[in-house]
C-alpha cells in the first residue's frame, strides 16, 4: 500500500453491485495502489463525516491527499488519472466535455440497477 500522506481515499456505494465492479475494475488497474477504496457504509470517522456520508448515497466520492473532495463525475475522472487514463482524464475535465462527463455520471447514477444488469450479465 502506498504511503498514507499519499492515498486518495474512494468512498462508494457498498449496496449498489454496479459501484461494486467498477471499484474492482480501479482497484486492477491501481498499480500504484494509490487508492484506498471503501465502502462509506463501513468508512472510518474521520475521515467520514454525517454530511459526507449523506452525499456518498448519491454519488462517489474522492479525497484527495491535499485535503479536496470529488464528487461523481470530476470524482471518476481522478480514478481514471490514477489508474493510467491521465491524458483522457484530463481532457474531460474541460468544459464544455466535463459537464458531459457529470450529466453521463447523473443519468447513470439513478439508472444504476440498470446499467448494472444490462453491462453485467451473466453469460451461460
Amino acid at each position: 500500500m502506498a504511503n498514507s500522506s499519499d492515498q486518495y481515499w474512494l468512498f462508494w456505494d457498498g449496496d449498489c453491485g454496479l459501484c461494486r465492479r467498477a471499484v474492482v475494475w480501479a482497484q486492477r488497474h491501481d498499480t500504484a495502489n494509490k487508492i484506498h477504496a471503501v465502502p462509506y457504509q463501513e468508512a472510518p470517522r474521520p475521515p467520514m463525516t454525517d454530511a459526507l456520508a449523506r452525499s456518498c448515497t448519491r454519488s462517489v466520492h474522492v479525497i484527495t491527499p491535499e485535503g479536496p473532495v470529488l464528487s461523481a463525475g470530476r470524482a471518476i475522472l481522478c480514478v481514471l488519472s490514477l489508474i493510467g487514463y491521465r491524458g483522457l482524464a484530463r481532457l474531460f475535465a474541460f468544459p464544455p466535455l466535463v459537464w458531459c462527463v457529470e450529466l453521463g455520471y447523473w443519468i447513470v447514477a439513478r439508472n444504476r440497477r440498470f446499467f448494472s444488469h444490462f453491462l453485467f450479465r451473466e453469460h451461460l
